[in-house]
């Protein structure tokens, strides 16, 4: 286990939106070196970068071109590795975004395998032998008709983007290779290549996408998939120790298992994490873009869902529907790695949506004062909205939660000095958009809150990645929601009325605070919409 983790805080960049250094519209490496100085001081020590590798941007990077080189719209090889050696001076490390399960289509590796004469990269992706051939009843998206060679290719996700050949876990046909084929093998060996490659040169880890989606095939418990990840831990293990591998599959038990070292929990509609503060996503149906409820063209846009998020206040929410399935993760994983929490993601509404300044502050204080490796997305700490935007290099709904991040009343608020109509995204029109340089040493704005409970995070090793988690008062329906980290004691309470719970400790003072509580005669009181640190 990389021993950095132990206090590692994450700041997400999506880097076409952060920062314009040379005034193209566009972020880039030179503009996110230039607000390291920001996010260290904010009490973030590592960031975690969306791909930022040669790519047509068909799905905003998600599909690779080329593994081993920069995109040209952020910098060139040597600019990235120059924001390694930046960052580590100021001691922070960096992942990277692994895209292991596909490729783009304009990759050199899949025009190779388009080629009707047998060549090295043939098998390098998943084809069908016939021309006519789909899936079957597998159910993977695939693709015909566009190659010289006759046969079908399977998706990963979008059109653009084949997926990459690992084999199949019980091969029934012909055209399926299993997991030890010199194809297979071909591909796990070239993934770990683009690892050393990226860890040779200063990288300090990588988020990964998709993780679970490497080996096809029925496999609930995914051991294909698992097999890979363990093998290519233990090179990294060997050669890289403190290498960091985070893995996007939301599965914890499988995945910590697999040999990641941190896994998010992602606020999917109906998952647990979602209870907490998207609750509306789980009685809306789908998410669609056109409704005007859910882009905010609506005035009473906030009134078109029903939410029973917890941070929302007197939204009838109940910790333990999150809880409840947490804890059983954290007691299945808490000696083998970590769980993540994150506010916000690329993919993801910005929780800003439906929550109010005040309620951010109590989420943020309950994210960063449990156990694991948490991470904020760009302008969550700010409170920044989330916008309705037309799709963008693939985005849909998710467009709107990737709009430059805002960091002053000047030009583009900040991010760019292009014309507003050649920037990435458009910024927050509003009047009142919040921005940066008017939260910076505002003792009560939500800016300054997540510094300050970050500053305690790091000065407490009972309130870093450690699993010590305790639950002291948890009642369903019923308010505070109490637990404790070694001698701290973290007590919630979101509601608009005061919350009592009988707590068997001592008198304690509070450390740190949102609104105000006290713990005295074993009765822990709380104050409307307070969360309080003992």
């Amino acid at each position: 286990m990389p021993g950095w983790l132990k206090d590692a805080v994450f700041y997400e960049i999506y880097p076409q939106s952060f920062c314009d250094s040379n005034s193209d519209g566009i972020g880039d490496f030179q503009g996110i070196i230039s607000r390291l100085d920001y996010i260290r001081e904010l009490g973030f020590n590592a960031l975690w970068i969306n791909p930022c590798f040669d790519s047509p941007f068909k799905d905003a990077g998600y599909d690779v071109r080329d593994y081993k080189k920069a995109a040209a719209r952020y910098g060139t090889n040597e600019d990235l590795i120059r924001l390694f050696d930046k960052a580590h001076e100021k001691g922070i490390h960096v992942l990277l975004d692994l895209v292991p399960g596909h490729t783009s289509e304009e990759h050199e590796w899949f025009r190779r395998s388009c080629e009707l004469k047998k060549n090295e990269y043939s098998d390098r992706f998943i084809w069908t032998d016939f021309c006519f051939r789909g899936t079957g009843n597998l159910g993977y998206p695939y693709v015909g008709g566009e190659a010289q060679r006759p046969g079908t290719y399977l998706l990963n996700f979008f059109k653009c983007q084949p997926a990459l050949n690992y084999g199949w876990l019980n091969p029934d046909e012909s055209w399926k290779c299993s997991t030890d084929s010199e194809g297979a093998r071909s591909t796990i060996e070239a993934i770990k290549d683009v690892m050393r490659f990226w860890m040779d040169r200063g990288c300090d880890g990588f988020r990964v996408d998709m993780a679970a989606s490497l080996v096809k095939g029925d496999d609930e418990k995914k051991s294909g998939t698992s097999r890979i990840w363990r093998e290519i831990r233990d090179m990294l293990d060997r050669d890289y120790p403190e290498c960091a591998l985070v893995s996007e599959w939301s599965n914890p038990s499988l995945s910590l298992r697999a040999g990641f070292h941190a896994d998010f929990l992602l606020n999917e509609p109906h998952s647990p994490y979602s209870t907490l503060v998207r609750d509306y996503q789980n009685h809306a149906g789908r998410i669609i873009f056109s409704d005007p409820c859910f882009t905010g063209e609506d005035p009473e846009a906030k009134a078109c869902y029903e939410d029973h998020s917890f941070f929302k206040m007197d939204a009838g929410g109940d910790i333990s529907r999150f809880m409840d399935e947490y804890l059983k993760l954290y007691e299945d994983t808490k000696d083998i790695g970590y769980i993540s929490l994150i506010t916000c993601n690329h993919d993801t509404v910005r929780p800003s949506f439906h929550l109010s300044e005040r309620e951010l502050k109590l989420f943020y204080a309950f994210l960063f004062t449990m156990p694991g490796v948490p991470f904020l997305y760009y302008g969550d700490e700010i409170g920044q909205r989330y916008l309705s935007l037309p799709t963008k290099e693939g985005g849909y709904f998710r467009t709107g939660a990737r709009s430059p991040m805002q960091w002053n009343r000047g030009k583009n608020l900040g991010f760019s000095d292009a014309d507003s109509d050649r920037i990435y995204l458009p910024v927050d029109a509003s009047s009142d958009a919040p921005v940066v340089s008017e939260m910076v040493g505002v003792e009560d704005s939500l800016l300054e809150t997540v510094r300050s409970i970050l500053r305690l995070r790091h000065s407490q090793s009972d309130l870093q990645s450690e699993p010590n988690l305790q639950i002291v008062y948890m009642e369903p329906g019923k308010l505070p929601f109490v637990y404790r980290r070694g001698e701290r004691i973290m007590a919630v309470n979101p509601s608009s009325g005061k919350a009592f719970a009988p707590v068997k400790e001592q008198d304690r003072d509070p450390v740190w605070k949102i609104g105000e509580g006290s713990l005295k005669d074993q009765l822990l009181t709380l104050d409307p919409q307070s969360f309080v640190v003992f």
